[in-house]
């Protein structure tokens, strides 16, 4: 790992490196400067300015939301595309010299681009980790190294070629950005079994605020509680690399897809799922997609089908799962099954681009007391709108139930019984305005009866209407940032905000979601 002597030797050439143009570099802050000196520190291939002819391709080649591919949007002044540690690091050390602050960007998934775009007129770049996504398995250990800029799908294919029997517990869809997705928590079908892909961090290694390589025995214990959930790619530092713990799973796993439309009795079904899924066994997860007045239950079970019959006619026998349900297969199998689909290959998972990014806008709630059936009807009379969203339920309990709501940044664990994540879509033909105000509207109507005090909300499924950050005298308000921030991290909110006051108290690294500095 890390260690102090190569540390500092590098620190050592970089700092000398860009000394050597501190006295051509003008003192006021430019960005002319900022490309100055990170010219000195890296190939020049790897920057891109406005200017340059492959700019607006490297730019869009991570935008998964097209909204933020308009004329309107703010665009960085610069892209760095980094190929090892030391250009991390010179761009944060080049930016702070000349007041170029940095944003980084895994895989692009923000849902509200922050990784790549400000809602502000500022002076930023983007330091875009496509270049790094190394993934290094130790099948012996039951462990990985993985750089921040692999995707989830490169991660899963890596651990699969090592052994069949080991899994890593994140999120569904093969194109999002490890490191993005880790330092929000991060979570999939093996939730309630192995809890948040950020339970099962280990090490990881991080370009602090001053330029600094360090691991998770330099930067310490706040710090490496901070950014495994604490969206530490946007407060703490650039997380250049993660070591995480594998977890084992059986030769066969199990999915069902159950469909069940109003007239079906899927309000029924919805009613009785949000007590059940919580309560079963933490080898099943039973998640549920609601749209066009249909509920869509689609399972993963690390087991057989013969073991997951009894035990869905005991406990859910309303749903009415059969054999003709089941499909039997692989852990790694089932990856694209679920999100790409019963045709597609295990290789599909390792294409890094997708095949449409629509206009899209996103929000979150977490449920703690069953939603009564009336409403449930309800919520479905809202879903025969034209312009309908999504509503996506994953259930909690089991491993989720067990650990503090202090292990990690994310506080969203015992007596919750499911997140529901809104979603809604459109394309470039609409201006989007009915399909944002049905889910504003559902949103609001769902107030009375999701989690209160703090009304709990997810920080990757990013919100800017639940606030924005507010910059006073340079820093980040700390008051504006709990308006905010409590929706995230509850009662973390402050031990974050005063780990970021020590590990970064001029914050540099700062978005309009970024934690603030505080001290007492």
């Amino acid at each position: 790992m890390v260690m102090a002597s190569r540390r500092s030797l590098a620190l050592g050439l970089l700092f000398g490196l860009l000394s050597c143009y501190a006295s051509v570099v003008p003192s006021v802050a430019s960005s002319d400067g900022f490309l100055q000196c990170l010219s000195a520190a890296m190939p020049k291939q790897l920057l891109y300015t406005k200017g340059s002819p492959s700019f607006t391709s490297v730019l869009a080649s991570s935008i998964r939301n097209a909204k933020f591919s308009t004329p309107g949007t703010v665009r960085p002044l610069f892209i760095v595309t980094p190929t090892n540690a030391s250009h991390v690091q010179a761009a944060v050390v080049c930016g702070r010299r000349h007041d170029v602050r940095v944003r980084v960007r895994s895989g692009g998934h923000d849902y509200e681009g922050l990784s790549y775009r400000s809602e502000r007129r500022e002076a930023f770049a983007v330091v875009d980790l496509a270049n790094l996504r190394s993934v290094r398995v130790d099948r012996e250990a039951a462990t990985a190294w993985v750089d921040s800029g692999a995707t989830l799908g490169e991660l899963f294919y890596a651990i699969s070629q090592a052994s069949k029997q080991l899994a890593f517990p994140a999120g569904l869809c093969p194109t999002i950005g490890v490191g993005g997705h880790l330092s929000g928590g991060g979570f999939g079908m093996l939730l309630r079994k192995y809890g948040l892909a950020a339970d099962n961090v280990l090490d990881a290694t991080l370009v602090d605020a001053n330029g600094e390589l360090v691991d998770k025995q330099v930067m310490g214990p706040d710090v490496f509680w901070a950014i495994r959930g604490g969206g530490g790619g946007g407060s703490f530092g650039i997380v250049l690399s993660w070591k995480v713990k594998l977890v084992p799973v059986p030769p066969t796993v199990t999915l069902f897809t159950v469909l069940k439309s109003a007239d079906e009795g899927a309000v029924r079904m919805l009613t009785r799922w949000q007590q059940v899924a919580p309560a079963l066994p933490e080898d099943i997860f039973i998640t549920v997609r609601l749209h066009k007045q249909v509920a869509r239950f689609q399972s993963m079970y690390l087991g057989t089908c013969d073991a997951l019959l009894p035990l869905m006619g005991s406990r859910f026998p309303e749903l009415g799962v059969n054999r003709t349900h089941c499909k039997e297969m692989t852990w790694i199998q089932s990856v694209p099954y679920i999100y790409l689909g019963p045709t597609a290959a295990v290789e599909d998972i390792l294409n890094r681009t997708t095949s449409s990014t629509p206009y899209s806008k996103a929000t979150s709630d977490y449920v703690r007391q069953a939603i009564a059936e009336d409403v449930w009807a309800e919520i479905f009379a809202r879903f025969a709108k034209p312009e309908d969203g999504l509503m996506i339920m994953d259930p909690y309990g089991a491993k989720m139930s067990s650990l503090p709501e202090t292990a990690t940044p994310f506080p969203h664990r015992g007596g919750v019984l499911y997140n529901i994540q809104y979603m809604n879509f459109w394309s470039a033909a609409t201006d989007g305005s009915a399909q944002t105000r049905w889910l504003r509207d559902m949103y609001a109507f769902m107030e009375p009866h999701v989690s209160k005090n703090p009304r709990g909300a997810y920080v990757n499924y990013r919100d800017l209407d639940l606030g924005q950050n507010v910059v006073v005298g340079n820093v980040t308000s700390y008051q504006a940032g709990r308006v905010w921030g409590e929706k995230y991290y509850g009662g973390n909110f402050q031990r974050l905000a005063m780990t970021k006051a020590i590990a970064d108290p001029t914050d540099y690294f700062r978005n309009e979601q970024s934690i603030p500095p505080f001290s007492e």
